[in-house]
């Protein structure tokens, strides 16, 4: 069984933070191995531990905020009586004076592998802040779901930063939530007071579905682990007129529109063979989201051998393919998208306006392809900074 941050605090480190004042930075998969979480099993009076806030990311600390919904105000948590501040509201970061009251932020994030995933900016926020105050960063390390061996897709473009690509990083990163924060530290600069408390017994081949325990999800549209393995490629639809599978119960598993004839869409990516999937022509209707109540054709993207899987190359072929069977029907949202007002959400997500001119002009992704590999592999070479403290 692997072995989270969470297990290892709870077993030993914890005795370290006593007489300290804490906050505490989770979201709904900060659960220990008894699936547990953190805000009940930290708070327990056993452990002598004095816990001055809590803070939640987006979709809230128990995963009640679906989408890219603004969050409620700040509240009191009905059983621990801890305050909880939200850090997806009116601002995405800790008020200095907020993180003034506390000695050390504990932060406990199941990330899925993505760079398009906010859970790791948010803990970036707070080691920002957390610099100017003096306050200490403990992350509980844990593991990545889709595995921490392959970095796939490109690496995000200066210019098109946002909260859902803080640093020019590769679409799947590879990284744990603790190695996030030590690359964010050491080679991005932000050079907080920081702590990580390592997991143990996980191998980097591993997905979550071979850790030892059951999957919890750590956001409302994450439900399974393939949804977490398709998720770096089809998170693009959220930047079309193409539902992403919101509102059914296979989120980022099925990808379709009214306007898509699915028996077409299925034939033409399974003529491509891309290694480890095969597409099943399917038809939906979303309770809610795009297209809510309409009939949708679309596909079903089946996982055959996870260890094969290129998501990124996938959504790229996907969404080239739509706008190829399908022309003009396929449309780029127009903003805002995640507190951003004027840059497209296509560009936003890739990272790059490369891949939705390449969709446009329809010439094929060679050129694209090509400037993607040369960009993830200088990206692999800051990625070893913090592999190599493994």
């Amino acid at each position: 069984m692997v072995k989270s941050g969470l297990d290892r605090f709870l077993e030993t480190e914890h005795k370290r933070f006593r007489g300290q004042r804490l906050g505490l930075l989770c979201n709904q998969a900060s659960v220990n191995s008894r699936l547990v979480h953190a805000s009940e099993c930290l708070t327990d009076k056993k452990l002598k531990l004095d816990f001055k806030v809590f803070f939640g990311p987006q979709h809230g600390i128990r995963g009640e905020k679906q989408d890219n919904m603004i969050e409620s105000d700040d509240f009191v948590d009905p059983r621990t009586k801890v305050p909880i501040v939200s850090l997806y509201s009116k601002t995405r970061e800790p008020r200095a004076d907020q993180l003034k009251l506390i000695d050390t932020l504990v932060v406990d994030l199941q990330d899925i592998g993505c760079r398009i995933y906010t859970f790791m900016y948010t803990l970036a926020n707070c080691m920002r802040v957390a610099k100017t105050v003096g306050c200490r960063i403990v992350v509980l390390d844990r593991p990545n779901p889709i595995g921490g061996s392959l970095v796939d897709g490109n690496v995000l473009e200066t210019h098109l930063i946002s909260f859902v690509g803080q640093y020019p990083m590769a679409t799947q990163h590879g990284l744990t939530l603790g190695e996030l924060a030590e690359l964010f530290n050491n080679h991005f600069g932000i050079g907080c007071e920081l702590e990580v408390i390592r997991l143990q017994g996980w191998k980097r081949d591993q997905h979550a579905d071979q850790w030892g325990r059951d999957w919890v999800i750590p956001s409302p549209n994450i439900p399974t682990v393939d949804s977490a393995r398709v998720f770096p490629g089809t998170v693009l639809f959220e930047g079309t007129n193409v539902s992403e599978g919101r509102g059914t119960t296979k989120p980022f598993e099925w990808v379709g529109a009214p306007f898509i004839d699915a028996d077409r869409l299925a034939q033409a990516m399974n003529s491509k063979k891309l290694p480890g999937v095969f597409f099943r022509p399917i038809f939906f209707q979303p309770t809610y989201h795009k297209h809510k109540d309409m009939n949708c054709g679309g596909v079903q993207i089946h996982i055959l051998q996870p260890q094969k899987l290129r998501p990124v190359g996938i959504g790229n072929e996907l969404l080239y393919t739509i706008r190829e069977l399908f022309g003009e029907k396929l449309q780029w949202k127009q903003p805002p998208y995640e507190y951003e007002f004027e840059k497209l959400p296509i560009d936003l997500i890739a990272g790059t306006d490369r891949l939705r001119l390449a969709v446009d002009k329809q010439a094929g992704l060679k050129d694209f392809n090509a400037w993607a590999e040369d960009s993830l592999q200088a990206f692999s070479k800051v990625r070893r900074q913090v592999l190599s403290r493994r």
